[in-house]
């Protein structure tokens, strides 16, 4: 079956953000002039997806609004004769069809995938958590449906990572080393550097199969806080099923971390036409400035 939909789980308070995220989702800080979640929905849909189902929570109206038309701010735009505006929000508008559904309460990022189940049905999908942005040559969910149409069954993708920065991971470990695709054989959540099986981190990009999704239904929460992770039941896949590891080609930001967040900020500006000269003068201004153009990971 064909990789047709997208679940986004956006409904986390972003505690890491406040007091920004107070009155603000963390999903719709802005990345130079688009809001962080605008960046998963084009990926989605450069990846071959027109439907997309976000999980939000109370609070969180602004997500919704921002796809919704507006025809008081298009007046005007159009008042003012601010025509590429207008088509700038038109697009965004028709971008793709998009559901919402709310998380009741806060009951892990499983739970909220969980909640999406009307929209999902008996087909397999793809996950993009909102903290992952890549900047790559190819989407990075088309890589990983990529994958999926070779293997049908469950996709994670993978990062290397050091492993000092073990325990903000679920880490892998597989059967096969040195490759980009691989067959996982276990997933550890946040284990100690000197405990991590590999240097594989798990990232927030995912294809789930009806049979993964069954399994994360009966599956129960194993950390403290008692949310239910999406890697609860991956885990408890393993025992009868094959999970597939893929290394992402591209430039991670992580933007769930404030300076994971300004590093994309500054990468995306320096891209921008508009931003680009005038950005680069102003950081020469700094004698220990070391930014350099960044470049795609082959």
């Amino acid at each position: 079956m064909k990789i047709k939909k997208v679940v986004i789980p956006a409904a986390g308070l972003g505690t890491r953000f406040l007091p920004a995220t107070k009155s603000l989702a963390k999903e719709m800080l802005p990345i130079v002039d688009k809001p962080c979640i605008q960046y998963l929905v084009e990926e989605a849909v450069a990846s071959g997806i027109k439907e997309i189902i976000i999980v939000t929570s109370n609070g969180k109206e602004s997500i919704k609004n921002h796809f919704s038309p507006s025809t008081k701010l298009k007046e005007h735009l159009r008042k003012n004769k601010k025509v590429a505006y207008i088509k700038e929000l038109e697009k965004i508008e028709k971008m793709a069809k998009i559901h919402y559904v709310k998380q009741p309460f806060p009951g892990g990022d499983g739970h909220a995938i969980l909640c999406a189940k009307k929209y999902i049905k008996n087909e397999p999908f793809a996950v993009l958590f909102g903290d992952d942005i890549y900047d790559s040559k190819v989407p990075a969910l088309k890589q990983l449906i990529k994958e999926y149409e070779k293997y049908q069954s469950p996709i994670v993708g993978i990062e290397e990572i050091d492993k000092k920065d073990s325990e903000k991971y679920g880490i892998v470990d597989s059967k096969t080393k040195n490759s980009s695709s691989f067959e996982i054989i276990n997933m550890v959540e946040k284990p100690k550097p000197q405990k991590a099986p590999s240097n594989l981190g798990i990232i927030g990009k995912y294809i789930v199969t009806p049979e993964l999704f069954k399994t994360l239904s009966k599956s129960k929460p194993a950390s403290k806080s008692k949310e239910l992770r999406l890697i609860d039941g991956m885990k408890g896949y393993l025992k009868s099923g094959k999970i597939r590891g893929l290394k992402i080609k591209g430039q991670r930001f992580d933007t769930g971390d404030k300076l994971g967040y300004l590093k994309a900020v500054i990468h995306f500006a320096l891209k921008n036409k508009e931003l680009s000269a005038k950005l680069k003068q102003y950081i020469k201004k700094f004698p220990d400035s070391r930014l350099k153009p960044t470049t795609f990971d082959e």
